[in-house]
């Protein structure tokens, strides 16, 4: 078995890759040729859809395009069409829209880390497995991802696809004692998001390292989650208008989703080794501080770390979240006017994968004439394909039954949807 130089691995079906999708690797005489991470779910059409409808409807449409992230497309696209119209939210407003981010970044994470990801660690197929021996740490996830979603229906209206938010804000701010609750189950939630840190830097981690270039918003004076301009870990910095100039999609014979790359660098990475990679210094005290406990520096190259960059990333959004709460005074009006106007708007968020963004161009009516949207797992596939192919080569002496579950564990590593990085899938191999 191992022995053979000439090997097919195909997996016809990666559950759910945002959607559908398959792993096909080649290697021929002991040399690893072709690694595809292939993406054949039917095209989505979302951005057709937009086309003629009114300015404010982006936010509840492409919210459908996630069950697990819809709030990371609603503030993209608030944030681009206001930017079309020339509007620029109160801060009372904008600290209530990080706040229900927050709960998004709370239970994306968690479930990735707890239903996803850890059983792979822990040497079990799901976490029902996981549960039958430490029913406890599946609950304690279980509850911290409560937190997240029960945060996340207190502002945004319910948890998946809220409808409470709005071009210009939202359709009602809550009221103090809406959020009162939720402050103090937050202070549970902080400890069970340090104890996750804690869990999860205790894993083995095989030493495989990228040397990818990545990319992720930054602010100045905090940690970037709902706003801010682009860097790069290779020196580039540039605002989101610019973002299609730096970075080129381009379609590719294996996949339905574009391939996106740096304009003259090539493949990059984003998401939270991304963030943090970039991002670190800007981490609260406490973050940081579990983070180094956790063996992290100040970057981090390794993306099975990326489990343990999450967990830090979620003690900062529980932490973070606690503060909006404690600052809370529920602004004048919950949302602004934003007239039409016909401009292009452009739009950029940290989903908990990575960097998402938008453009939407609109008439002087307020009918938009044109979409574009730019998720992280786009951005991410050639990145995960180049990692694939060195991951593999230096693994062909595994059987395939164990080459394969170890790729998949790889391919988990990114959380190229929160779906999408499920156990997955029936195994052909065919052998020359």
């Amino acid at each position: 078995m191992t022995h053979r130089h000439d090997r097919l691995l195909d997996v016809p079906g990666l559950a759910r890759v945002e959607g559908e999708g398959a792993m096909h690797v080649r290697v021929r005489d002991g040399v690893v040729e072709d690694v595809r991470l292939e993406i054949y779910e039917p095209p989505r059409f979302f951005e057709a859809f937009l086309r003629g409808r009114r300015h404010t409807e982006p936010p509840d449409i492409t919210a459908r395009i996630c069950g697990i992230c819809p709030v990371a497309y609603q503030m993209s696209a608030c944030a681009a069409i206001e930017d079309a119209c020339g509007v620029t939210v109160p801060p009372a407003i904008a600290a209530l829209r990080r706040l229900l981010y927050c709960g998004e970044w709370i239970e994306s994470h968690v479930l990735h880390i707890y239903l996803l990801h850890a059983p792979d660690f822990l040497g079990y197929d799901s976490a029902l497995d996981l549960a039958r021996d430490r029913r406890d740490l599946v609950e304690r996830g279980l509850a911290l991802k409560k937190t997240g979603n029960d945060l996340m229906e207190a502002i945004g209206g319910r948890a998946i696809h809220p409808v409470n938010v709005r071009v210009g804000g939202f359709y009602r701010a809550p009221a103090p004692a809406d959020l009162a609750p939720l402050r103090e189950r937050l202070r549970t939630a902080l400890d069970q998001a340090l104890d996750t840190v804690r869990w999860v830097a205790g894993f083995d981690f095989p030493p495989f390292h990228h040397d990818h270039e990545m990319l992720a918003l930054t602010e100045p004076d905090r940690y970037a989650i709902e706003s801010g301009s682009i860097v790069t870990t290779g020196g580039l910095e540039f605002g989101v208008r610019e973002f299609e100039r730096h970075v080129v999609e381009e379609q590719v014979p294996h996949s339905t989703a574009l391939h996106a790359h740096l304009a003259g660098r090539g493949r990059y990475l984003t998401g939270p080794v991304a963030r943090y990679t970039l991002n670190h210094s800007l981490l609260s005290p406490l973050a940081r501080e579990a983070a180094e406990a956790a063996g992290l520096g100040a970057q981090c190259r390794n993306p099975y770390r990326g489990i343990v960059v999450r967990a830090v990333e979620t003690v900062y959004a529980v932490e973070e979240a606690i503060r909006l709460i404690d600052a809370y005074e529920p602004p004048p009006f919950p949302a602004v006017r934003v007239p039409p106007r016909a401009a292009a708007g452009y739009g950029a968020t940290e989903a908990p994968r990575g960097t998402l963004f938008h453009r939407y161009e609109m008439d002087a009516n307020g009918l938009i004439t044109s979409a574009r949207i730019v998720p992280p797992t786009a951005q991410n596939q050639a990145a995960v394909e180049d990692d694939l192919t060195r991951f593999v080569a230096g693994r062909l002496d595994l059987d395939d039954e164990r080459l394969t579950h170890e790729c998949e564990q790889a391919i988990r590593n990114y959380d190229p949807c929160i779906s999408c990085a499920t156990h997955f899938l029936d195994l052909h191999v065919e052998r020359s």
